[in-house]
């Protein structure tokens, strides 16, 4: 049987970092889902469809990715799928007080399916889609921050 582990996250948009994380998942389980979260306290710049097919083709190269959607709890969505993990990316210390937090309710909810905690590589540990977003909105760089076809969405959504 193959593991399935799920990377939930908003993706507003994408980054170098979620796709990092995502790529060392994608090594160790047999599938992974990447789940676009609609968090209804976040006000989004793209799209949940527009988020999805960013990821779809960041990920293209990776045959064992899945990319979806859920509005509802994290945990009622890996039992749909057949989840046995969380997989969660920390940039820093203070990632893992609200990480920590999140997986302990997510135990309460359902105390077979895991979490993985991944670190994520230095050269992303002060990635966040907020700034990348801030600094596409004033034309700064970020080719090295984000796959190319989400710098192209970006450019194109701050000229309007």
């Amino acid at each position: 049987m193959v593991k399935i582990a799920v990377v939930p996250g908003s993706f507003d948009p994408i980054t170098n970092g979620h796709l990092d994380i995502i790529n060392r998942g994608a090594t160790v389980f047999g599938q992974v889902n990447v789940v676009v979260l609609n968090n209804s306290s976040k006000n989004p710049l793209f799209s949940v469809e527009e988020r999805m097919e960013l990821i779809k083709e960041a990920t293209s190269h990776l045959s064992n990715v899945k990319v979806d959607t859920y509005s509802g709890l994290l945990m009622d969505y890996a039992e749909s799928v057949h989840a046995s993990a969380i997989i969660r990316g920390l940039r820093a210390v203070s990632d893992f007080e609200y990480e920590m937090q999140i997986t302990s309710m997510n135990r309460v909810l359902n105390d077979e399916i895991e979490t993985f905690f991944i670190m994520t590589k230095n050269q992303y540990s002060f990635l966040s889609s907020s700034i990348v977003k801030e600094v596409a909105k004033y034309g700064g760089k970020i080719e090295e921050l984000v796959p190319p076809q989400v710098e192209a969405a970006l450019r194109q959504k701050f000229q309007k």
